[in-house]
């Protein structure tokens, strides 16, 4: 996200600052050679992300009972943990003998 401001709307702004940004507008653009400029064909690449794909990604809240020793092997992941427990339930789901095994 590009957030676009005035000197304005910041507020103060010290003489220090105004000659580093007059320095830098001055200044060409070099483009790192580890992170070259993308070429017409590589942006092509790129798609954007429909409404439809987005709502399949929203995730919804459930209640889940969880043994303790469950939660705090969870908890032990650290923080996004209920992300990789999602993942793991997927993935779990989505094997039938996985299922089986636990019916």
């Amino acid at each position: 996200m590009v957030i676009r401001t005035t000197l304005e709307e910041r507020g103060a702004i010290t003489q220090e600052e105004i000659e580093m940004l007059e320095k830098a507008s001055k200044m060409p653009i070099v483009f790192d050679e580890d992170s070259p400029e993308l070429t017409r064909e590589e942006l092509k690449e790129f798609r954007r992300v429909s409404d439809e794909n987005r709502l399949e990604r929203n995730k919804q809240t459930v209640t889940l009972r969880l043994s303790p020793q469950a939660l705090k092997k969870a908890r032990s992941l650290g923080k996004g943990y209920t992300s990789v427990l999602s993942r793991i339930l997927e993935s779990a789901l989505s094997d039938n003998d996985v299922i089986r095994h636990y019916l």
